[in-house]
C-alpha cells in the first residue's frame, strides 16, 4: 500500500482509495454477491418442479454480474448454477452454445436464453410468480 502511494507521489494515505477501489472490485467480480449455485441437475428438478429459470453463470463473468445486479432481489427466484463447479453445467451450456461456455445462459421452460436482457428475464420471473407460465421470447420485449 505504501509502495503504491509513493508511486503515486502522494505519500502512503494516497494508496487507500486504490485498495478500496480493487476491494470493490473483488467483491463485485467474486461469487458473493450471487445466490447459492446448486448443481445443473439439482437445478433442472426444482426448474421443472416450480417452473423458474435456470441461470448458468460463471465467476468473473461481467454480464453475470450485470444479469445478478439487475434481477436484486428476484435473483433468489433463480436457479443459479456455477459452471466453474459443475461439470455437468459446463457441459450443459456448451451443448446449446455450439461447443462454447457462453454466460449467462438461462433455460426456461427447457429453451435457451444466451445473454438474455435483464428486464426480459425480470418480467419473465414475475410472470412465473404470478401464474406459473411464461411465453414470450426475449427478443419480442427490447
Amino acid at each position: 500500500m505504501i509502495a503504491t502511494g509513493l508511486s503515486l507521489g502522494r505519500g502512503p494515505g494516497a494508496a487507500a482509495p486504490v485498495l478500496l477501489w480493487f476491494v470493490l472490485l473483488a467483491v463485485v467480480y467474486s461469487p458473493v454477491i450471487f445466490p447459492r449455485s446448486i448443481s445443473a441437475q439439482e437445478a433442472r428438478i426444482r426448474s421443472v418442479a416450480d417452473g423458474r429459470p435456470v441461470v448458468f453463470w460463471r465467476p468473473g463473468c461481467k454480464y453475470c454480474v450485470r444479469l445478478r445486479v439487475a434481477l436484486g432481489r428476484s435473483a433468489d427466484q433463480v436457479h443459479w448454477v456455477n459452471i466453474w463447479r459443475d461439470p455437468a453445467g459446463a457441459a450443459a451450456v456448451r451443448a446449446v452454445n455450439g461447443g462454447d461456455e457462453t454466460v449467462p445462459t438461462v433455460v426456461l421452460e427447457g429453451r435457451p436464453y444466451v445473454n438474455p436482457d435483464p428486464a426480459w428475464l425480470r418480467d419473465r420471473l414475475s410472470t412465473t410468480v404470478r401464474s406459473g407460465t411464461t411465453t414470450q421470447d426475449p427478443g419480442d420485449s427490447r
